[in-house]
């Protein structure tokens, strides 16, 4: 019996082809809508209502599951559902928020240690690519996830392609805000600077052999317990896929490394803009891929040796073998380049550090960094810069899809096709997080309509403006997200422990999958003010 469920299974997960750009689009789309009926809402109601748990699962993380399960196939109505609400909200009138009085804004202590504003859509877009994860991770173990959104075999697109990306774009933005706090770090020593971050990458290396260790050493009659999960790569509760990354290599193992690899490039950055050098990381990777005769071995090749058995991960790693550049890297640098635009104040602010390095000690002064990241934001600027950025990823995109280099999207080999739709799709993502709360937020004026010259606005101002929350449940999930994702590993490994998942009928798979997303949404809200581990 099980080993009849075990080869079933192995077959429902294989030679799968995903489904199109646009379909992947319009599912992710529910994402952007929730938080326009979310914001519609917010915006109209007491201040107290936003704090609550329920209203803030219903509106922001159920759709997100129904996008992917029952609607995946009708993404549009399900738009179309979501929209009626936040059209109606604006007949009805706003609730606004009194400016705080002078004397709660005490003035900082000096000198101050730099810290970068908190940006709500990036708060917001990584909280619901963390939702996506750890929903799609259990939700793609039952047929109502549709196959099409389901990992490809070898080329093509899917959400949950999509997922593993998306994760080193987003570890590639956050990795820019040391590099903005302090520029003269690139100039740092290389040693300090890896044994620090080797440190801080451990668990995810210790995720990495954990995965290994249960996946390898141990075997259940109906169900395998995969507490380490790989984010949205469907590993099937029964079989491990090995055209995923190899034998014995994993995702977790590609993240730790690849903070490093960065590290390795910061003489470079000094000189480089970060964009041009992803780009150049890519195309040196597909050309590892299309003339060295990496795409064949990856593709072809036995699994006869440590190489050979973890070739997809160690290619996607190891883009050119002689300096260790990688696929995921190149994707990663492009997150940074993001980053370094969105997080700080102007969207030049990074590129002007980086002219002042090596000509003025002024860029490691902690004073001057400070007043520098708490300046106003330009958010009109960063929003059009962002535009021009996501408009060149979907047109490198769509010229290397046209002209057939890399054949087809690959995650399997993380060719230039998947690296600039990836690029493109977050991008996109978060300029749309950012326009939203543009059109429900508008920022203080940075400049004087009359003189067009940049103007002091008022400290009150911008304070509030700064730190306008983002949903609560959003906070707390990103405040906790390495803990969630483990509960929820676990959890998942537990249901198909004890169930069929892939011969549940649709009505059950729903209750399960609506209990696992408020059981995991309710763990994230209990310790809401509390960080359960800090890297």
């Amino acid at each position: 019996m099980a080993s009849d469920y075990k080869t079933a299974k192995e077959s429902w997960v294989s030679d799968l082809t995903g489904s199109t750009v646009i379909h992947i689009n319009f599912v992710s789309s529910v994402a952007l809508y929730s938080i326009l009926l979310y914001s519609s809402i917010v915006s109209r109601v007491p201040p107290s209502w936003s704090k609550k748990f329920l209203g803030q699962w219903i509106i922001l993380v159920f759709p997100l599951l129904l996008s992917m399960t029952v609607y995946a196939n009708i993404p549009a109505f399900l738009l179309f559902v979501l929209l009626i609400p936040a059209s109606i909200a604006p007949f009805f009138p706003r609730q606004y928020v009194s400016s705080p009085l002078p004397s709660q804004n005490p003035m900082p202590s000096s000198p101050q240690s730099p810290q970068i504003s908190p940006l709500p859509a990036v708060t917001i877009y990584r909280a619901h690519m963390m939702l996506m994860t750890i929903l799609g991770i259990l939700a793609v173990d039952f047929p109502v996830f549709p196959r099409a959104l389901a990992k490809c075999e070898t080329f093509g697109v899917s959400l949950m392609d999509l997922g593993v990306g998306s994760f080193v774009f987003s570890q590639g933005l956050v990795s820019a805000a040391p590099l903005l706090k302090n520029p003269s770090h690139l100039s740092a020593p290389a040693v300090p600077k890896i044994l620090t971050i080797t440190r801080k990458s451990l668990p995810i290396i210790f995720l990495g052999l954990v995965r290994v260790l249960l996946v390898k050493g141990t075997s259940y009659p109906v169900g395998t317990l995969s507490f380490a999960k790989n984010k949205l790569i469907y590993l099937s509760a029964e079989q491990e896929h090995e055209s995923e990354y190899g034998t014995h290599w994993n995702f977790f193992i590609t993240l730790a490394l690849l903070p490093i690899l960065q590290v390795v490039l910061h003489p470079v950055v000094k000189h480089v803009p970060v964009a041009l050098l992803g780009i150049l990381v890519a195309f040196a990777h597909q050309l590892t891929l299309s003339f060295l005769g990496m795409h064949q071995y990856v593709l072809h090749a036995p699994r006869v040796g440590i190489i050979s058995a973890n070739k997809e991960g160690l290619v996607s790693l190891a883009g050119m073998w002689f300096c260790q550049i990688t696929g995921y890297l190149g994707l990663h640098l492009l997150g940074l380049s993001t980053g370094t635009i969105i997080l700080p104040p102007s969207s030049k602010y990074f590129s002007r550090e980086l002219r002042k390095l090596g000509h003025s000690r002024r860029n490691s002064d902690a004073q001057y960094i400070a007043n520098a990241l708490s300046a106003p934001r330009e958010i009109n600027h960063t929003a059009i810069t962002l535009f021009s950025y996501t408009f060149v990823w979907w047109t490198l995109f769509y010229a290397m899809k046209y002209l057939g280099v890399g054949v087809g999207v690959s995650r399997r080999m993380v060719n230039v096709q998947y690296i600039f739709w990836v690029a493109g799709f977050n991008t996109s993502f978060i300029l749309g997080y950012l326009l939203l709360h543009m059109a429900f937020h508008p920022p203080p004026p940075v400049y004087s309509q009359q003189s067009k010259l940049k103007v002091s606005a008022n400290r009150i101002d911008i304070d509030l403006y700064q730190t306008l929350p983002v949903p609560p449940l959003f906070e707390a999930i990103n405040k906790n997200g390495l803990v969630l994702f483990l509960v929820a590993n676990v959890a998942t490994g537990l249901v198909n422990l004890v169930i069929p998942t892939m011969y549940t009928p649709d009505p059950w798979a729903m209750i399960i999958l609506g209990v696992y997303s408020l059981v995991l949404s309710s763990f994230a809200w209990l310790f809401r003010d509390k960080r359960l581990i800090r890297l």
